[in-house]
């Protein structure tokens, strides 16, 4: 037996031994649903201790709410997505337990992937596996994007407010001790819608990223599952010529 030989065994059998379990993309969706009602119950604690009213209030600015709905659009946004992933863990799954593909009606991303990685040539299966990544993980990368808008709208909020403060303390011309308190009531305007839209910011960046971080991390687990179990696929293929010549058969009846 040569070495060719023994690194295909090798990979089938870490093939066959794969066991995908739809669990973990029922996880992620449960943990965002937990995740979505802890913020739930602050938020409806914080309306309740009349802090929202507050905040907002402390802050004429508007900036404290567009980043607090910024962040809200964005996690409605990763239960969404969570749910897609969920969708492509299912598709995973059912091929990894039936060791073929049988694609019908609109495909998955790792159903497209699936049923071409075994028909390519070995030198054009980097890209596909970059195509597969790109459509795994392109969603997230905006919303990272979106994540650092939330720093930015803090950072911009810190600007106006002591831009705010600034102006106060130039239109003080002369100094009166019996006005100590209106004057210092009139200038921490400003110096509190520059701490309070950087904490919000900060707040929710924080927050956001873990909701992220999350996504990334099992997109990852997901796409070395994937080009692992293509491979293993192949050299089924490949021992099994008939299993060869059925892989079109299946992707043509959806072309």
């Amino acid at each position: 037996m040569n070495a060719s030989t023994t690194h295909k065994a090798g990979l089938k059998k870490t093939w066959s031994g794969l066991a995908p379990k739809q669990s973990q993309a029922d996880l992620l969706m449960l943990y965002w649903m937990a995740f979505a009602g802890l913020l739930i119950f602050l938020t409806v604690l914080l309306w309740k201790k009349r802090i929202w009213g507050m905040l907002l209030n402390a802050d004429p600015t508007g900036i404290t709410a567009v980043t607090i709905l910024v962040f809200t659009a964005s996690t409605v946004w990763v239960g969404f997505r969570c749910q897609q992933l969920r969708a492509e863990r299912s598709a995973f799954v059912a091929a990894a337990r039936q060791k073929s593909v049988h694609t019908s009606g609109n495909q998955t991303a790792i159903q497209t992937f699936l049923s071409t990685y075994p028909r390519t040539d070995i030198l054009d299966r980097a890209p596909l596996i970059d195509v597969l990544a790109d459509r795994l993980h392109g969603p997230s990368e905006f919303m990272w994007w979106v994540n650092g808008i939330q720093i930015k709208l803090g950072l911009l909020g810190k600007v106006v407010g002591f831009s705010i403060l600034a102006l106060q303390i130039s239109q003080v011309d002369n100094f009166d001790p019996s006005q100590t308190q209106n004057l210092l009531k009139s200038l921490t305007g400003g110096l509190s819608i520059a701490l309070l839209t950087t904490a919000v910011g900060l707040v929710g960046n924080m927050l956001l990223g873990f909701q992220l971080t999350r996504l990334d991390r099992f997109v990852d687990t997901l796409l070395g599952e994937t080009v692992e179990f293509a491979q293993g696929l192949h050299l089924q293929n490949l021992a099994n010529p008939a299993a060869t010549a059925a892989v079109p058969a299946h992707t043509q009846a959806t072309g």
